[in-house]
């Protein structure tokens, strides 16, 4: 008798578990150099943003060349892609600008507090119930916070505080994107998601590239190690990361996504330590690991109450 699994055209294309995982680690492993290129690039951190789009775009749009299917859609609904492109050009403003100050490792780590706005959004507009998940998740992010800020927040430089406010409202623009994003997918369904992502990603890059001029930036490349890091930035990580995650997540328990996507702030901060010495004390280590604890069951409480909006509420891209 022959085994199905040979038989059924799906089976090839539904990811195995293992594959699954091996997707969204790679996925997530991506994802985490995105800070490291916005740093070593020797431009000013709106332009990084404009590239980030401008390279992205270049790549999605030879993808979906290659893949007519992707593109179903993305000649209509531009007006709503704008204000989801508003959204997220406020994000990677604000994440930029919170590397510059106070490096990729903490900076991911705080823009990844955006599963509590996803909660925080659903109770207050929508109504919804939260559980101990994310009352533990909540509680583990703030104490995280303080050790790793709060106590001694005063003595902190005044750029370096900037630089954890940015963060932590990149966090919130992040999450208002995501929202937008997930609720305009779910009223123009015959749109693809990848189509979306192009009309998002040349929107936004206009409204960097906007910001860039009024900020009185150059948009010269010095060096080719800047060209390098760019096109990494935009490639890999913008759309790499993005399709490996996004390919991988719907096969796997919501417990091992969560758990598989804190790889992303944790390399983030590792290879901050690696190649731009971060150094933590015992107490702002703890203070990390807490974040992250928290981090983890703020994206199970999301996963328990919506699926749908757990696996959209991916790593920091």
């Amino acid at each position: 008798m022959t085994s199905q699994s040979t038989s059924d055209p799906q089976t090839s294309i539904v990811p195995t578990t293992l594959r699954a995982a091996f997707l969204v680690i790679t996925g997530a492993v991506l994802i985490s150099f995105a800070p490291v290129f916005v740093r070593i690039a020797d431009v000013a951190p709106t332009t990084a943003g404009v590239y980030r789009m401008l390279f992205g775009a270049m790549t999605l749009g030879m993808l979906l060349l290659l893949r007519p299917a992707l593109r179903t859609g993305w000649r209509k609904s531009w007006c709503a892609s704008a204000l989801i492109a508003a959204l997220f050009a406020a994000d990677i403003w604000l994440w930029h600008q919170s590397i510059h100050y106070i490096g990729p490792g903490l900076a991911t780590l705080l823009g990844n507090f955006q599963v509590f706005i996803l909660t925080l959004v659903g109770v207050l507009w929508l109504r919804e119930r939260v559980g101990w998940r994310f009352a533990t998740g909540l509680g583990c992010a703030t104490g995280g916070l303080w050790l790793l800020f709060g106590r001694d927040w005063t003595a902190l430089p005044p750029d370096y505080r900037i630089g954890v406010i940015f963060g932590l409202l990149t966090a919130v623009a992040y999450g208002l994107y995501i929202l937008t994003l997930r609720g305009f997918q779910i009223r123009h369904p015959g749109i693809r998601t990848e189509a979306r992502l192009l009309q998002v990603t040349v929107l936004c890059g206009i409204m960097l590239a906007g910001i860039t001029f009024l900020e009185g930036f150059s948009f010269t490349i010095p060096d080719y190690r800047s060209l390098a890091a760019l096109v990494a930035l935009g490639a890999f990580c913008q759309v790499g990361g993005w399709i490996c995650i996004s390919r991988g997540m719907p096969v796997l328990p919501a417990a091992l996504v969560g758990l598989l996507l804190l790889i992303q702030p944790t390399s983030s901060m590792g290879w901050d330590a690696l190649f731009f010495g971060l150094r933590l004390t015992p107490w702002e280590l703890t203070g990390a690991v807490l974040a992250l604890i928290g981090i983890y069951f703020g994206f199970r409480s999301a996963a328990r109450r919506d699926p749908y909006r757990a696996t959209r509420g991916r790593a920091r891209s």
